[in-house]
């Protein structure tokens, strides 16, 4: 009987291990190598990994069975607090039945050795791991054919390839919203820019009948992008506002720009429209972008500027907040000249561009002007979000974590130039707290790590009249 209940208790353990680390993974694209070396909570690496894999190996009998119900306990109360929680997936389902199937076939070798028992904890999660990623490259194989196929049947279909350190997913739906007044357009929903989203969205979603399809391209690695274009092959591409957006994963600012050109080795370009912070020379089939605005004007009641377009200046009106959206609506009016739309046809269409959600969404409640820039996580684009918020009359506040995915030097500037312009500073998060504390001098400062108390903080710190800025308020997974 003790036997038996030692293999229950460590079936269970071997299942709360295996589902902290398929959460992880499932944050993290699937990449070991990005949840053990770019890992934004290492903490809980410890919390729920290490510890507890050392207490298992320490304890015996009723402290070990007692330890074991504590852990899927508290990993339960850890999970059910994540704004960002695991989703089953098919891939997630054979994860686990691999490791149950690893963990009973070890069982099953040891016999009924305890000591086989306690010690067989990695070996199964190992086994199960390897045996997913198995699967998956072969499922995966399988499905990026079929969808190289589905894109080959439309001949007259015109690819559209979009990147950017930041501002990609507001360039594609600025450019769809312009181009669909007069074509079939079909673009890839959300923020899916991997290969395998993309590929996925192809064989699901893709009409047969599509004139422009338009294709979000992102990267953690040098070659993801790569990858991307040489499966779409763009006719048209589009790399826009190069920055130090996830330079923890590429150590510096040059290796991002490589990356980012990885998305004109397409053997279809006919176009690649490249922002000038890439410093690229042009060609005639490669077009620097950038230096012909001027004029930006950018206030609550919207986003005004010109463009200098074949010898002429341009006057382009939208009710989008914040003067960064000017790059990239500028690069969504390159493509669509490109793509046969007259000028007209596309002042028309800019005129009624809708904001992004999460991305400078302005919205009324109780008096109160809410700006939510929540998905806003770059250093450029955060302070050109505090500048229009300065043109704000009244009282100001912000809520914000900081840059997450940056330098100790961008998260102090940003520090910098919140307590020039804020009255509340609501700071979110553990990982900049100290800079972000130190540095913010005279605006009134709440320091929150828990974001559950978020409301009622609101509640009684702010009322009608104020501004109140969602600045990069990360999920409480980071």
């Amino acid at each position: 009987m003790e036997q038996i209940l030692l293999s229950i208790v460590h079936l269970g353990f071997i299942l709360g291990i295996g589902f902290y680390f398929i959460t992880a993974m499932q944050w993290y694209s699937y990449r070991v190598e990005r949840v053990l070396f770019h890992y934004n909570r290492y903490d809980w690496h410890a919390y729920f990994f290490g510890l507890p894999l050392l207490a298992y190996y320490a304890l015996e009998g009723i402290f070990l069975y007692s330890f074991v119900l504590l852990y899927i306990g508290l990993l339960f109360l850890w999970q059910k607090k994540m704004d960002k929680k695991l989703v089953w997936t098919s891939r997630i389902k054979r994860f686990f039945l691999f490791l149950v199937l690893a963990t009973l076939f070890q069982d099953l070798l040891c016999g009924f050795f305890a000591s086989c028992l306690k010690l067989g904890v990695i070996i199964p999660l190992v086994i199960a791991q390897l045996l997913s990623m198995l699967y998956e490259k072969l499922l995966f194989m399988s499905f990026q054919k079929e969808a190289q196929k589905k894109l080959m049947l439309n001949h007259a279909l015109k690819v559209v390839a979009i990147t950017a350190s930041y501002g990609k997913t507001s360039i594609k739906n600025f450019l769809a919203h312009i181009l669909s007044t007069k074509l079939n357009v079909y673009k890839t929903p959300r923020s899916v820019n991997t290969l395998g989203g993309i590929v996925k969205d192809i064989n699901e979603s893709l009409p047969a009948l599509c004139d422009v399809y338009i294709v979000e391209a992102g990267a953690r690695a040098r070659g993801d992008i790569h990858e991307i274009a040489q499966f779409v092959n763009p006719h048209i591409a589009i790399v826009g506002c190069i920055g130090e957006q996830h330079i923890e994963y590429f150590k510096t600012l040059e290796n991002i720009r490589n990356t980012k050109m990885e998305l004109i080795h397409s053997s279809r370009l006919e176009k690649a429209f490249v922002h000038e912070s890439a410093h690229i020379k042009g060609t005639d089939t490669i077009l620097s972008f950038g230096d012909e605005l001027g004029d930006v004007e950018s206030t609550l009641k919207g986003l005004s500027f010109t463009m200098m377009l074949d010898g002429k200046k341009e006057h382009f009106h939208c009710n989008l907040l914040g003067a960064f959206n000017a790059i990239n609506i500028a690069a969504a009016i390159h493509v669509a000249r490109t793509l046969g739309l007259s000028i007209e046809e596309i002042k028309e269409a800019v005129a009624t561009l809708k904001g992004v959600e999460h991305r400078l969404q302005k919205i009324e409640a109780g008096g109160k002007l809410i700006i939510d820039d929540s998905f806003n996580g770059n250093l450029e684009g955060m302070l050109s979000s505090y500048a229009l918020v300065a043109t704000h009359s009244g009282r100001k506040v912000i809520i914000t974590p900081g840059i997450v995915e940056s330098t100790e030097e961008a998260n102090t500037t940003l520090a910098k130039k919140i307590d020039e312009v804020f009255d509340l500073v609501i700071i979110t998060g553990k990982i900049n707290v100290n800079i972000l504390d130190s540095s913010i001098k005279k605006a009134q400062k709440i320091l929150l790590t828990d974001k559950s108390k978020l409301q009622e903080t609101l509640a009684e710190y702010t009322h009608a009249g104020d501004v109140i800025l969602f600045s990069n308020d990360a999920p409480s997974f980071i």
